[in-house]
Order: structure tokens, then sequence, then C-alpha cells
């Protein structure tokens, strides 16, 4: 019934919007003020359109027909959903890559909701998604750099690779040489975005919203509004270089300690435009290139100790935050000018790519997220619940909250053992993931629908940074749990001395950070006997 249904509704707004621009089309072109960029529109909302309601009829089909009859819970059932779910997954990432653009965006980030999808989703948007995205044409690229920069590249710079080292949804960057012979990476922005991204606001505003109808739960409108917001952002490469420069100066100003750790790119502002950047070009492993970073001498275990590190502080202290960490825009190299450790390994240096998507946390909100991670770190139950309320989840939702944030149940979230967060990664831990994803499915839209835009990117960003986590370190670790812990626990602290009050308030900070260096070292000690337990029974 929910698949006629699909089918009806789908076909029946497809084609009236067809028939609507059709029909429409002539006296628009006429009247627009860029009569070119409205035909444009025209000729591209259309198929878009029907491919995206072809696509979600299909997978709609399959999982009513493949489905039908099996009995709940029966391992018949179980192996056919996940056939499904697989050639579901397939066709959605055609979807994606016939459409380019915002479509390759939404699948990364669908690559990265472990909380809410079916595995073979993830897996699928995470293989492919962020290294094999549509690259475009030389030509298409010459046409970008002589509209921005007056000439096309072989004149602007004294070599220009054409093919390019990396494609993204919204650009891609090719190597170049300037004129004085310093090696650069020049980013050109997809010219299909600048007809299209219009267009698929609209398309996906009208998918989003139509799914919606046909089932209540499903409801996803607050992703159009985030979109949005963040896409003429992300496509304002003066933006992007504006924040990468404001992220180096936060960590050398608030974050001394880690500021040599930290890098972003040269920017070249004279070769730099809305629509190209030229930037230093990186030598550098990919974050989640384990082999790589192991050849380059630096210890995997010191790399995500630094990532987590990097954006606690962003987080937590900075309130500006780069929120699109992915494997593809993190690069590792060896601490420039430093010398070996007495284990003969190399400092690793932490390499942020892609500054288009940053958000901005308020003090208000920057805090009551710290203190939320505090409370998770140490398992303070009633924090937890006061900190989520605050920060929009309810004081309904806050087991859910807690649970999205550390891919935990609450029982686990709370218990009081040291390594109460960390993930075993067995089967079973994944099948516990998936049945909860499936259980409080409406919960958690519902959840994602309250929640503040802000704090929606901070997840996001969580996300990414966990499956970084994972690609690093390969076997469940707490290090980088303390690490939050104390980073959260001296933004609260430092929000707390801040508010210049009396003495009395002045001395309470201070005694909050003596009783966190003890409870901190309490957890380090517990870490040690539990990793030594841990080495003893394997050794058995």
């Amino acid at each position: 019934m929910a698949t006629r249904s699909l089918w009806g509704a789908r076909t029946k707004l497809a084609l009236s919007a067809t028939a609507l621009i059709g029909g429409g089309a002539a006296a628009n072109v006429a009247t627009s003020d860029d009569p070119s960029m409205t035909l444009k529109l025209y000729t591209t909302v259309p198929p878009r359109l029907i491919r995206d309601a072809m696509t979600a009829t299909a997978i709609a089909f399959d999982y009513e027909y493949s489905l039908w009859g099996l009995p709940e819970g029966s391992g018949e059932r179980e192996k056919t959903k996940h056939e499904v779910h697989l050639r579901s997954a397939r066709k959605l990432q055609e979807l994606c890559f016939s459409n380019g653009g915002i479509y390759i965006k939404l699948g990364q980030h669908l690559g990265q909701l472990e909380y809410l999808v079916p595995q073979e989703y993830v897996q699928t948007m995470r293989d492919s998604m962020l290294n094999k995205c549509p690259v475009s044409s030389y030509e298409q690229v010459c046409e970008v750099v002589k509209k921005e920069l007056g000439d096309t590249p072989d004149k602007i710079f004294a070599e220009f690779d054409p093919v390019p080292i990396a494609s993204a949804s919204l650009a891609q960057v090719h190597v170049a040489r300037n004129h004085d012979g310093e090696k650069v990476a020049v980013k050109v922005q997809h010219t299909h975005m600048t007809d299209t991204a219009a267009a698929d606001c609209a398309t996906v505003d009208f998918i989003v919203n139509t799914l919606h109808r046909i089932f209540p739960s499903f409801d996803y409108r607050w992703l159009i509004d985030e979109m949005r917001e963040s896409l003429p952002k992300e496509l304002d490469f003066i933006n992007e270089a504006k924040n990468s420069e404001k992220c180096l100066e936060n960590f050398q100003k608030l974050s001394p300690h880690i500021a040599a750790y930290v890098y972003a790119p040269k920017v070249y502002w004279n070769l730099s435009t809305s629509k190209l950047l030229t930037m230093e070009f990186m030598d550098g492993a990919q974050v989640n290139d384990v082999k790589t970073i192991k050849r380059l001498g630096i210890r995997p275990d010191e790399v995500a100790r630094l990532v987590s590190e990097t954006f606690a502080e962003m987080m937590f202290k900075h309130g500006f935050v780069h929120c699109d960490p992915h494997a593809a825009n993190l690069l590792v190299r060896p601490l420039p000018y430093s010398g070996k450790s007495i284990l003969g390994k190399k400092k690793p240096q932490l390499v942020l790519l892609d500054h288009g998507l940053y958000k901005e946390l308020d003090f208000e909100t920057r805090t009551n997220y710290a203190k939320l991670w505090k409370a998770l770190i140490f398992a303070d139950a009633n924090a937890i619940k006061e900190n989520s309320a605050k920060l929009g989840a309810g004081k309904d939702l806050y087991a859910l909250f807690a649970g999205i944030l550390t891919m935990r149940p609450w029982n686990r979230v709370i218990d009081p053992a040291v390594d109460h967060l960390v993930i075993q990664g067995s089967e079973s831990d994944r099948s516990e993931l998936q049945m909860y994803a499936s259980q409080y499915f409406s919960q958690i839209s519902e959840l994602l629908r309250r929640l503040p835009r802000v704090i929606l990117l901070m997840l996001k960003t969580n996300d990414c940074l966990r499956s970084v986590s994972n690609a690093l370190l390969q076997v469940p670790s707490l290090e980088t749990f303390m690490i939050i812990g104390r980073v959260s626990s001296e933004a609260v602290i430092e929000a707390k001395l801040s508010q210049k009050r009396s003495f009395l308030h002045w001395l309470s900070a201070w005694l909050d950070k003596i009783l966190l260096e003890a409870r901190l070292f309490t957890m380090q000690v517990a870490l040690w006997l539990l990793q030594g337990r841990k080495s003893l029974s394997w050794r058995n």
C-alpha cells in the first residue's frame, strides 16, 4: 500500500512539475533578470526530479515486494532485508553520482549516520562518496579560471596540471606552480554548481516534504533549513579562506600548547576568488591511511589523540568548529623542524583542509555542550539530564541524545566503570546499535527536529571524528574519551572563572580544577590497570 501511494504521489508530482515547467518556461525565461540561468533551471529540474522519483519508487517497491510475507524476526527475513538494504544503498549511490553536487554532500552525510540508517547504507556511502566524486573537464576548469582570474591556467600559473589530484562534491583540486616557483593547490568550483545549486535545493526540499507527507515519522525538514544556510557559505571560497585563517588564530591565542601541531595551508589571496582558491600545496597522509602514517615514522595512536584534542579545543574552548572533518579533509605529516622521540618516532602535525563549513557556538551553548560531555565522561546522570534539556533535547529524550553522542545505550552511559563509553567494535555491539536505530527511529527523528541546527552540526562532526578514530586505532581505546573529559572540564572551569564573581566563586573554580586533575589521574591509573589485565588475558 505504501509503495502504491508513493508511486502515485511521485508520478503525479513529477508529471505536474514537468507540465508546469514546460507551459511556463517561455514566459519566465523572457521576463527573468537572468534568462540564461532561468533556462538552465528549467532544463535541469525535471530530469533530476524524475530521476529522484524513480529511484525512491524503486527502493520502496523493492522493500515492499521482497519482504512481503516473511515473518518478523525470521532468519530468512533478516537475510533478505540485508540484500534489499545493499541494493537500495547502491541505487541511492547511483542517484547521488548522477545528480552530483548537493546530492553527494547528502550521501556523505548519510555515510556518518550509524545511529539512524542500516550499516549497508553507511558502508556504501562511506566507501564511495569521499574519494570517487565526479570530475569537471579541463575545458570547464579553464572556463572558471578565465572568468575568475582573467586568463587561462597556463597564463596565470607557470605550471598547471590539467588532471585533478582530488575531486569533491563542490570542487576539485589541481596541482600548479605560481610564477615564483612555489607549488600550490588550486581548488576550482565545479561549473555545474552555479547552474544547479538552487535547483537541487528546491528538488531536495520537494523530496523531503513529500516523504514527510506520506510517512509522517520521516521528518527531516531540518536538513533543508541547514542546507539552505550552509551551502552558500561553502560555495564562497573567500569565506573558506577567512575561516582557515581564523581557525589558526584561535589555536595561537586560545590553545597555544598545541598550536604548532595544527596547521592550515597558506592562502594566496591574489590568486583566489569566491569560486577559485589557491593555497599552499600540502604533502601528507590522509588521516585514515594507517600504513602511510606508519611509514612516515608516526604512531597512529598519537594522531588519534591529536585529532581528539584539536576538535575538543575547537568545540569547548574556541566555539568556532570545523564541521566537515571526514578523512579526506585531514592530512597528517611529521611536525616540521622537530626531531625524533626517544622511541625513534616523529611527532605528528594535523593539517586541516576544506574550511567551508564552520559553526560558531555562543558562550552559553558552548558551555552547556562542554558540561554535557563532562557529564558523559564521568557518568553523571543528573548533569546529563540537565544539560541535554538546556541544549534542546527536552526532559524526555536525554537518554537518546546521550546515546547518539556516545553510541552507547543508557545503562552503559551511566555505568561508573572507567571504560563505560568504549565501544568494543564487536558484531554484537554493531547489532545492538542497529537494533536501537530501528526501534527508536521516530524518537530519533523527533530529537533531530528539536535540536538547534548548531548542535546537529556538532553531531555530524562527532560522527566524522568517531569514524577517523576507529580507522586510526582499530582497537577500542579510552584515551580519546579522557582527552574529551579533560578539555570539556577545563572549558567549564574557565567559563566559571570568566564570570568574575566573588572570591569564593573564584576559589570554587580552582578547587574544581584540583578535583579534575585528581579525577583524571585516577582514571589514568584505572586505564593502566585495565590495559595490564587485558594484556595478561591476551597472553594467556
